[in-house]
């Protein structure tokens, strides 16, 4: 089943949304302050491609300065982007599993730093 879903989540939008994720970091991997926050976005792409059966283990005490830094610059707007994606998916019944997954980005989204994804 999650294969299937994740096919669906791939040819419906996580293409896009991981690639988008993808360029971000490549922008923010030429300069070399932003390295480490290119590489927060390569994470992101890695779940948004294919997130179903994955889960988001949040570590804020590992890195709180990143993340505060990261939430402050643009990572709350990216977390209401997929909050409301979350929404629209979850108004429908058949949305629902795809609101879930964009709720699951969200948290990766506005804390990534010290977050892990698990299979």
């Amino acid at each position: 089943m999650r294969l299937i879903a994740n096919i669906i989540w791939f040819l419906f939008g996580g293409l896009w949304l991981g690639l988008l994720w993808s360029v971000g970091g490549l922008i923010l991997c030429i300069t070399i302050v932003g390295i480490p926050l290119g590489t927060q976005c390569f994470k992101a792409a890695r779940l948004s491609f294919m997130p179903f059966g994955k889960k988001v283990e949040l570590n804020f005490r590992k890195h709180p300065i990143a993340n505060v830094i990261w939430a402050l610059v643009g990572g709350w707007a990216i977390a209401i982007a997929y909050l409301g994606l979350g929404i629209l998916n979850c108004i429908t019944i058949i949305g629902i599993p795809n609101g879930i997954q964009c709720i699951k980005m969200m948290k990766l989204a506005i804390f990534p730093f010290g977050a892990k994804i698990k299979t």
